[in-house]
This record gives C-alpha cells, sequence and structure tokens, in this order.
C-alpha cells in the first residue's frame, strides 16, 4: 500500500474494514468451532450407541451367523426370508393390526375426552383428570402387562365383572384365545397411550384462541360444527405428534406381548420385535434377527415421514 494510500481517508477506511472482515471471521469460526466442541460428546455417544448399532445391523443381515461361529455371507437370502416365511410375514402383519389399537383408538378417544374436558369440568376437575389418564405412561410396562393378564385371566377381574351382570357366555381367557389375544393387546397398548394424547391435545386446544369459538357461536354453530371446523384444523400438529408416537410403538412393540402373552397363544400375538429377540437369543439366527430389524425400522420410516410431511405441509399453508 503507498503512502498517499494511507494517508487518504479512504485508504483508512478499506484498511478498517478488512480488518473488520477479517475479525468477523476468525470470531465466526471460533464460535463455531466452540459450538462444534458443545456438540461433540452428544454426538460421539449418538454415533455409538445408535448409529454404529445401526451399521452392524445391516452388515450381520447379509450373513447367516449364530453368533458363535464364523459368519457366511448369503447376501439378500435373510431379506427374502422374512417377505417368505409365514411366521415371520404374520408378526409383520400383526404389528399393522395393532396400529389399530395403538394409533386409532387413543387419538380418536383422546380428542372425545380433550373436548369433554375443555368444555364441562372445572379447573380442578380437568387437572385431575388429565393426571388419572397419565398415569399409565408413569406406570412400567412390566406392571401394568402384568396387571392387565390377572384381569384378563379366566377368574380375573373383567371376567367376574361379565358374569355379575349377566353376561357369563361371553368370558373367556382373553388372552389366551386365538381370536381375541392379539385385540386384548390391542386394548392394554390403547389404555397405556391414551393418557399421553388425551394431554397432548388438550395442551394444543387450550392455545386455540376463544373468540373464534365466540364467533362460530355467534354465527349459530354447534358443538359438532365448532368440532370439525376450529378444534380438529387447529390440532394437526398435535395429532401428528399423537400418531406418530402410537405408530411406533404399535410397530415396536415388545414389552406388553412380552409380559402378557410372550407371543402366543401358538404365533397368535407373535410381534416383530418379539420375534427378532427369538430369533437372535433363542434360535441363534442373527442375520434372520437383523434383517427383520432392518425391515421393520424401514416400514416405521414409511409409516412416519408422510405423517411427518402431512404434518408440516399443513402448518406451512
Amino acid at each position: 500500500m503507498t503512502e498517499a494510500t494511507r494517508s487518504s481517508p479512504s485508504g483508512y477506511r478499506a484498511t478498517s474494514e478488512a480488518s473488520a472482515s477479517r475479525a468477523l471471521l476468525v470470531w465466526a469460526r471460533d464460535v463455531r468451532l466452540g459450538g462444534w466442541l458443545f456438540v461433540l460428546p452428544a454426538l460421539a455417544a449418538y454415533g455409538l450407541f445408535v448409529l454404529w448399532p445401526i451399521v452392524q445391523t445391516f452388515k450381520y443381515s447379509l450373513y447367516r451367523w449364530d453368533g458363535v461361529a464364523p459368519a457366511e455371507w448369503v447376501g439378500l437370502d435373510n431379506f427374502k426370508s422374512v417377505f417368505t416365511d409365514h411366521d415371520l410375514v404374520s408378526a409383520l402383519e400383526h404389528a399393522f393390526q395393532l396400529m389399530i389399537y395403538f394409533t386409532g383408538i387413543p387419538v380418536v378417544l383422546g380428542l372425545i375426552v380433550a373436548s369433554v374436558m375443555r368444555r364441562v369440568a372445572s379447573r380442578r376437575i380437568s387437572s385431575a383428570g388429565r393426571v388419572v389418564l397419565f398415569l399409565p405412561q408413569v406406570v412400567p410396562l412390566v406392571a401394568a402387562g402384568i396387571a392387565w393378564s390377572w384381569m384378563l385371566a379366566s377368574d380375573g377381574v373383567i371376567n367376574q365383572a361379565l358374569s355379575a351382570i349377566g353376561l357369563g357366555g361371553v368370558t373367556r381367557a382373553w388372552l389366551g384365545d386365538f381370536g381375541t389375544a392379539l385385540p386384548a393387546v390391542g386394548v392394554i397398548g390403547a389404555w397405556v397411550l391414551l393418557g399421553l394424547c388425551t394431554v397432548l391435545l388438550y395442551a394444543g386446544m387450550s392455545k386455540i384462541d376463544p373468540t373464534l369459538y365466540e364467533a362460530a357461536q355467534i354465527d349459530g354453530a354447534g358443538q359438532v360444527r365448532e368440532f370439525f371446523s376450529i378444534t380438529l384444523p387447529s390440532l394437526r400438529q398435535e395429532i401428528g405428534v399423537c400418531v406418530t408416537v402410537t405408530v411406533i410403538a404399535a410397530l415396536s412393540a415388545f414389552d406388553i406381548v412380552f409380559i402378557s402373552t410372550r407371543g402366543g397363544p401358538g404365533e397368535a400375538t407373535m410381534v416383530p420385535g418379539l420375534k427378532i429377540y427369538q430369533l437372535a437369543f433363542f434360535n441363534r439366527e442373527v442375520g434372520l434377527a437383523s434383517a427383520l430389524a432392518v425391515v421393520l425400522m424401514l416400514l416405521v420410516l414409511v409409516c412416519i415421514l408422510p405423517i411427518q410431511w402431512v404434518t408440516r405441509r399443513g402448518s406451512d399453508s
């Protein structure tokens, strides 16, 4: 830089701007580096305990391996078995059937219960109701499965109540009958998830502007019209969260099934999560279990991504 440039105001201005730009770049680099340092422990744990097991699962799904002897490369044979073996296909079908109970019942009943709580219940009663409904989320699933197994047994509370009101002819071992075992497991799952859906939907309803309901009432809209025109469209995101959580719970069900039926009677309540456990730790077919786990993960993504897309699209519009 020449002496004239240094002595001119424009030269000083250009020099100061260049120095400020360099300082800003250094500051941004330091901030970015500091941010990565904060994220690094969580990222390392996520990579070690989530991403690495997923990669290993994909790897084992291409081998026939009993967990001890050297693995034998079989390519996609394990995936062919997943879609051709009757027991494995039935397990996948049962998971989709459970979605009716785990997703449909909690979301629909949650909407109804939350709407009633918002309309007719006082603040104190409403708070107590939310606590009672949310209790199944606090109770361990193992304890819930054991309690429901007792209630649904041949001499359980459910059958005793049916006999007391003159319906003894319909009593049965609900979890031991081929025709009712899977619906009974679905009812347990619906009971567990109902409180969560109700609380989420009630929280969403509390954010709706009350003036919308006042305007609808002035226009002569009834409660049903208000629900479908105001409440339901305003709860798109909350419903999306409820459906996402419950669909994942249905497809990955394990605890309740393992405690209540262990997949029985026969294979009537066998689900993919329990089948993976049996294949890997009892049948020692680690490759086939890994292939089923990969298929289950892909099914979860196929079911969840459209729900997320619809939810985001509705919130952006």
